[in-house]
C-alpha cells in the first residue's frame, strides 16, 4: 500500500532583533522546555463562546470599515479586539495599503512582531517589491539579506540593487538565474540585458539553457536562446530544434556525421523522439549512429534503455531483447519493473522471476517484488537461493498492513495484520501546540471558513515541530474535524499505526446515508474518499475535480441528471451533496461492472472506457492480482491497490471484516471474470 498519505529574520534595531528572537522561536515550534514556558506564560485563556463570537463580529466589521476607508471606525474596532488571534491580519491589511508611502518604521515593527509567521513573510515580500519598484536600491540591499525569501524575482532585484549602487561583481551571479529551462520573471529582464551587453553570455551557457528548454518542451524559449548564440552554434541549435520536431530527419546520416558533444546530444535526443513515433525505424538508425559515434557511456545506456522500454511497450519483444543482449546490464529500475509486469501479463513466471532478480538488491526487498517473487517460486516449483520458500515470504508479508500483506494473508488463510496504536499526546504537548500563535490563527481561520489562509498558517505552525509535537498537532486537527491535516501530521511524523487519525470516520452520518441509498458499502465509500481527498471538502485537482469525492463538474452534473437530483456547481464543495453525488456515481460504476470493486475503483480513477479497453486487451483471463499489477497507468494501479487496502482498514474501523477481494472479485488469485455487459 502506498503511504499517501522562508524563515523570516528581519532586524535592524536592537529591540527589533530581540523581538525577532522571541517571535522566531515561537513560530518555528517549541523544541525545548524553555520555549514551552515562554508560550504558556503568555498564552491567553480561552475566551467564552459569546466573547469569541463578539470578537469575530468586530473583526469582520473592522474588515468592512477598512474596505470602506472608514479609518476611525477601523481603529476603534481593532482596539477592542484584545488578544483575538486574527488581529495581525487587520494590521497587515491596513499597513499594506500604505506601503507606497514607505512607512519603514511601521513595517519593521510589524515584521518584528510577526517574525517567522506567514504574515511576516508576506509583508517582507511586498515591502521588498515596493522598494524595488520605486528603485530604492540602498534600502533593498539592507533588507533583502535579512529575509530568507528565495524567489527568482527577489534575487534579480537584489542583484540589480547591487549593480545599480556600483557593485559590478553582482553580474558574476547572474548566470545561475539566466541558465534555466523556463522563462524568468519580468523583474529579471533589465539585469539580463546588462549581463548580456557586458559579454557574460557565452555559447556554452547559451547551449546549456537551450538544452534545458528543449528538455522541458519549452520550444519558444529555445528559439529565443538560439538567437543569442554565435552563427556557428546557432546552426547546431537550429538542427536540434529541427530534429526535435522532425526526428525522421535522422535518416540522413551525412547531416549528423560531425563528431562533437553538441552533435551527440542532438542525435541522442532525436533517437528518443523518433522511438516514440516508430520504434523499429529508430532502432535501425540508432544502430548505425552507435557504430559511427562514440557517445558518453551513461548517455548511451539511457538511450538504449529508452529504446528497450518503447520497443517492449509496442510489443516488439524480440527487438528489445536484442538491444539488451548488445547493451549489457540494465540499470533502470523503471525498465526492469516494466519487464516484470510484461512477464506477468503473459504469465511467463520464469521471465518474471529472472527480471525481479535483476532489480537492485534494496528494491528486491520491496513488498511488491517480494510478493511476486513468492508467486513465481510457487508457480515454478523451484528453490530460491535467498528465500527458503514462497510460503515463508507470504508469512512475512502477511504481518504487514499493506495491499500485498493482505493478499498474502488471504493466500495463507491468515487473519489480516491490523496494528493499531493510537497516539496519546500529553496535556502539556496539546496545550503547547494549541497555543502557538500560528496554530490559534489557523484554528480561527478554519472556523471562519477561510481554508486557504488556515492551511498557510498550519504550515508555518508545524514546520519546526518535532515528531512528538506533530503527533499532538495531528490529534488537535482531528478534534477540530480537520481530517486532512491530522492525516498529514501522521505522515510528517512518520507514524503509521494510529488508524483513528490516519483513517478517520469523517462525515459518518452522511457516509452511512449515502451507502443506505445505494449498493455501495460504507467501507468502500470511505476508501474512495480517503484516497481521493483525505477528506478535504474544498479539495480541487489540477484536472478540475472537486470536493471529498473529487468529482469533475461534468460527471457530477451527468450523475445528478440520471438520479433526478438538483445540481449546482457549488454542491461539489458541500460535503453532504458531494458524498451523495460521489456515491451515486460509484454505484453506477459498480452496476456497470457487476459489483466488482476492483474494476469500479479503476473506472472511478481512469474512466470506465479505459477499463473496458484494458479488459478487452487481457481477454478477461488474468488472475486478479496480475490484472491489478499490470494496469497500464501507474496512478490507477496504485489507486486500486490503495482503495482495496483502505477498505480492509475501514472495515476494521467500523467493526466489520472486509476482505481485500470480496465475493464479486474472488478471493486469492482467482481469474478475473467479467467486467462489462
Amino acid at each position: 500500500m502506498q503511504r499517501l498519505d522562508v524563515k523570516f529574520s528581519f532586524g535592524v534595531l536592537a529591540g527589533f532583533l530581540l523581538a525577532l528572537g522571541a517571535g522566531a522561536s515561537q513560530a518555528q515550534g517549541p523544541n525545548t522546555s524553555a520555549s514551552a514556558a515562554v508560550i504558556s506564560s503568555v498564552s491567553p485563556s480561552a475566551p467564552s463562546p459569546s466573547q469569541l463570537q463578539l470578537q469575530r463580529n468586530q473583526f469582520m466589521a473592522a474588515e468592512d470599515a477598512l474596505r470602506q476607508q472608514r479609518f476611525t471606525t477601523f481603529k476603534q474596532l481593532v482596539a477592542k479586539l484584545g488578544d483575538y488571534p486574527l488581529t495581525p491580519y487587520l494590521e497587515y491589511s491596513e499597513l499594506h495599503r500604505r506601503l507606497y508611502l514607505f512607512p519603514a518604521d511601521e513595517v519593521e515593527q510589524f515584521m518584528g512582531a510577526n517574525a517567522g509567521s506567514y504574515l511576516g513573510d508576506l509583508m517582507a515580500r511586498e515591502w521588498l517589491e515596493t522598494l524595488a519598484k520605486q528603485r530604492k536600491w540602498e534600502d533593498y540591499k539592507m533588507y533583502f539579506p535579512r529575509a530568507n525569501l528565495d524567489s527568482a524575482d527577489l534575487r534579480c532585484y537584489y542583484l540589480r540593487a547591487r549593480f545599480n549602487t556600483g557593485d559590478e561583481t553582482a553580474l558574476e551571479s547572474v548566470a545561475e538565474l539566466w541558465n534555466v529551462g523556463h522563462s524568468q520573471p519580468d523583474a529579471c529582464d533589465p539585469l539580463f540585458k546588462v549581463w548580456i551587453e557586458r559579454g557574460f553570455l557565452t555559447d556554452e551557457i547559451a547551449w546549456e539553457r537551450h538544452s534545458k528548454a528543449i528538455a522541458k518542451r519549452n520550444l519558444s524559449l529555445s528559439r529565443y536562446v538560439a538567437g543569442k548564440m554565435s552563427a556557428e552554434t546557432r546552426k547546431l541549435a537550429d538542427l536540434y530544434y529541427e530534429v526535435d520536431r522532425h526526428p525522421e530527419r535522422l535518416k540522413n546520416h551525412q547531416r549528423f556525421s560531425k563528431q562533437s558533444p553538441q552533435m551527440h546530444e542532438i542525435i541522442l535526443h532525436g533517437i528518443r523522439r523518433y522511438v516514440r513515433k516508430d520504434p523499429l525505424e529508430a532502432l535501425t538508425h540508432w544502430r548505425r549512429y552507435d557504430a559511427q559515434h562514440y557517445f558518453p557511456a551513461e548517455d548511451r545506456s539511457r538511450t538504449q534503455e529508452y529504446l528497450v522500454t518503447h520497443l517492449a511497450v509496442e510489443g516488439h519483444i524480440g527487438a528489445a531483447e536484442q538491444v539488451l543482449d548488445q547493451g549489457g546490464e540494465i540499470t533502470s529500475t523503471e525498465l526492469i519493473a516494466w519487464l516484470v509486469r510484461d512477464a506477468l501479463r503473459s504469465q511467463d513466471w520464469q521471465r518474471a522471476y529472472d527480471s525481479i532478480r535483476m532489480l537492485p538488491s534494496e528494491e528486491q526487498q520491496n513488498e511488491r517484488w517480494l510478493y511476486w517473487r513468492a508467486r513465481a517460486l510457487e508457480q515454478l516449483g523451484v528453490d530460491d537461493p535467498d528465500y527458503p520458500s514462497a510460503e515463508q515470504i507470504y508469512a512475512s508479508l502477511a504481518l504487514t498492513r499493506t495491499f500485498y500483506g493482505f493478499l498474502s494473508a488471504d493466500l495463507l488463510g491468515h487473519e489480516y495484520s491490523l496494528v493499531d496504536k493510537p497516539v496519546n499526546p500529553s496535556i502539556e504537548h496539546l496545550d503547547l501546540i494549541k497555543n502557538l500563535p500560528a496554530m490559534r490563527r489557523a484554528k480561527e481561520l478554519l472556523d471562519l471558513g477561510r481554508s486557504v489562509q488556515a492551511r498557510r498558517e498550519w504550515f508555518y505552525a508545524t514546520r519546526g515541530l518535532d515528531p512528538a509535537q506533530l503527533l499532538a498537532a495531528g490529534k488537535l486537527a482531528e478534534e477540530w474535524g480537520w481530517y486532512r491535516k491530522s492525516i498529514q501530521a501522521m505522515i510528517e511524523a512518520n507514524y503509521w499505526d494510529d488508524l483513528q487519525l490516519r483513517f478517520p470516520l469523517a462525515y459518518l452520518e452522511e457516509m452511512n446515508s449515502a451507502s443506505a441509498s445505494t449498493n455501495v458499502e460504507p467501507t468502500f465509500l470511505y476508501a474512495i474518499a480517503r484516497q481521493e481527498s483525505a477528506f478535504a471538502a474544498d479539495a480541487r485537482s489540477p484536472a478540475g475535480a472537486m470536493g471529498l469525492m473529487q468529482l469533475l463538474p461534468s460527471t457530477a452534473k451527468r450523475t445528478a441528471q440520471k438520479i433526478g437530483m438538483k445540481y449546482s456547481y457549488w454542491d461539489l464543495i458541500n460535503p453532504s451533496q458531494n458524498i451523495q453525488l460521489g456515491s451515486r456515481y460509484l454505484d453506477q460504476l459498480l452496476e456497470q461492472f457487476n459489483g466488482n470493486r476492483v474494476l469500479a475503483a479503476a473506472a472511478y480513477n481512469a474512466g470506465p472506457y479505459r477499463v473496458k479497453k484494458w479488459l478487452a486487451e487481457t481477454d478477461k483471463q488474468l488472475p486478479y492480482d496480475i490484472w491489478i499489477e499490470t494496469i497500464p497507468f501507474w496512478e490507477t494501479r496504485g489507486y486500486v491497490q490503495n482503495v482495496l487496502a483502505y477498505s480492509v482498514i475501514y472495515g476494521y474501523r467500523m467493526g466489520k471484516q472486509v476482505p481485500i477481494l470480496g465475493e464479486k472479485e474472488g478471493r486469492g488469485i482467482s481469474l478475473l471474470q467479467l467486467g462489462s455487459d
